[in-house]
């Protein structure tokens, strides 16, 4: 892949990631739109409710993550150690690559609970979303120099 592709795929990924960490600041400034069914479940009821500074934490790292890919690109301004980039890179990689297969029981390609509004949205978007995002991470990573 030429240059040119590597930024193009850079821009997708950042952007990607960049929008969803807005999406986690609104939600944790108490905002309720998108704010269904992106909880895994038991029994109807959430496994887990996140306060507004973990939301803000995911976001800071969804920030992060569209910063090193950006710089990574060569897209966006050298913001973050340069020698840490390739290796955050990865690491992002790893850790959507990870998320897409799941935990096994509830997250994942392989969850078994698959009966959940959260289940369906996690098989139909979350989990592919994420399977792209560690790939597209991953070539970037690999790709740009």
């Amino acid at each position: 892949m030429e240059m040119s592709g590597v930024m193009a795929l850079g821009w997708l990924v950042a952007g990607i990631f960049s929008v969803l960490s807005l999406l986690h600041i609104f939600w944790a400034l108490g905002g309720r739109a998108g704010n269904t069914q992106v909880l895994p479940e038991r029994d109807g009821q959430p496994l887990f409710r996140p306060g507004p500074v973990s939301t803000l934490v995911v976001a800071a790292l969804l920030a992060v993550a569209a910063l090193l890919v950006a710089q990574r690109a060569g897209i966006g301004p050298a913001l973050l150690p340069s020698s840490l980039v390739p290796l955050g890179c990865w690491g992002v990689a790893v850790a959507f690559l990870l998320r897409a297969v799941g935990e096994f029981r509830y997250v994942g390609f392989f969850k078994q609970v698959r009966n959940t509004s959260f289940a369906r949205m996690d098989t139909l978007l979350y989990s592919p979303l994420s399977l792209c995002l560690g790939v597209g991470t991953g070539m970037v990573a690999f790709l740009a120099s």
